[in-house]
């Protein structure tokens, strides 16, 4: 097969969706800058990701898909013209990008050929399926990278190479600068936006309880939406504290980054604590395709933990997962 060399040219990783599904992208970019030196890398993401992208060493520039969605058609395939791309990655596929990218005539066009609009907007089409594989969800990316030299997928020590110097870039505001206590802290982030299947509140509530009286500061996190739900309900303790709804995206990466764990299901908050190296404790179901296999986070101090039940699986095994299992994790 020929490999189609990028040295010098310009390429551009696609993935419109949410912030753990960008942060298991970003290997996709370190690999292309080890092999390709020279090549430019353009990330094509939502607004809400782009705090996310700002702390990878290896993101030329970032465009966020909203600044194009109200110019007409035309415009937006004079603008993608005027990038002078070689080659364009639909990680997360998006039929209106694929026929943009296909009018502006992009010269490599790399889509999964399990979308049907990609027969007809895509040049490059790798045949893998993502569902039932045994492969982890960043390996699976991989995969639309063959066509550039890729001769296996990487394992996942490969995969957190891949994802380099990850440093947040945005500082802390006064107020949450303020709360950052003296010794152990840990981060708690009960919920998903609906995700992911959520470990019970009432085992976060225990699992605080406990930690607090081993000389943890214990932080719980989210949206203020997600805030509204839960803040009510935590214990009152001087060393319990609520920072939901107080932190842009950037600064919850920059807060998590000054703690020493993060306890979360399934999403974007677990996904940065372990690309930062803090210890990302990640609590899961052995249902496929939810399961750690595909979903556990990259990083070099992340566990995956789930009830042990692969023989019969079920979405609500995550409840059975104790805390006294979880503390003993946190404290190893």
């Amino acid at each position: 097969m020929k490999t189609i060399d990028l040295s010098g040219k310009t390429v551009v990783i696609s993935r419109t969706d949410s912030i753990g599904d960008v942060i298991l992208t970003l290997p996709l970019c370190g690999w292309l800058k080890k092999q390709f030196p020279t090549v430019r890398i353009i990330f094509l993401g939502k607004s809400y990701t782009v705090d996310v992208l700002k702390c990878s060493p290896y993101i030329d520039e970032i465009i966020q898909l909203e600044d194009w969605e109200n110019a007409s058609f035309e415009e937006q395939v004079k603008r993608v013209q005027n990038l002078n791309i070689y080659a364009f990655v639909h990680v997360f596929p998006n039929k209106h990008l694929a026929k943009l990218v296909k009018a502006a005539k992009v010269p490599f066009r790399i889509g999964t050929s399990h979308r049907l609009f990609h027969l007809l907007t895509c040049n490059i089409r790798p045949n893998f399926t993502r569902k039932n594989s045994d492969f982890h969800e960043a390996q699976l990316n991989f995969e639309l990278l063959k066509k550039f030299g890729i001769q296996s997928l990487p394992s996942k020590e490969e995969l957190v190479e891949y994802i380099g110097d990850f440093k947040p870039q945005i500082p802390l505001s006064a107020q949450l600068s303020s709360l950052l206590k003296e010794g152990k802290r840990i981060v708690l982030h009960t919920k998903s936006q609906g995700s992911a299947v959520e470990w019970p509140l009432e085992k976060y509530l225990n699992l605080a309880n406990q930690l607090v009286e081993k000389g943890f500061t214990v932080y719980f996190s989210g949206t203020e939406k997600e805030g509204v739900q839960f803040r009510n309900q935590l214990p009152h303790h001087a060393n319990i504290i609520d920072i939901s709804g107080k932190s842009s995206l950037g600064e919850l990466i920059t807060f998590i980054n000054e703690c020493d764990a993060l306890v979360a299901c399934s999403t974007g908050p677990l996904h940065l604590a372990a690309v930062l190296k803090v210890k990302a404790i990640g609590l899961y179901t052995d249902l496929r395709p939810m399961h750690p296999g595909r979903w556990s986070p990259i990083g070099i101090r992340s566990v995956a933990l789930t009830a042990n039940n692969s023989d019969n699986p079920k979405l609500e095994d995550i409840y059975s997962i104790s805390v006294q299992r979880v503390m003993q994790v946190i404290e190893e």
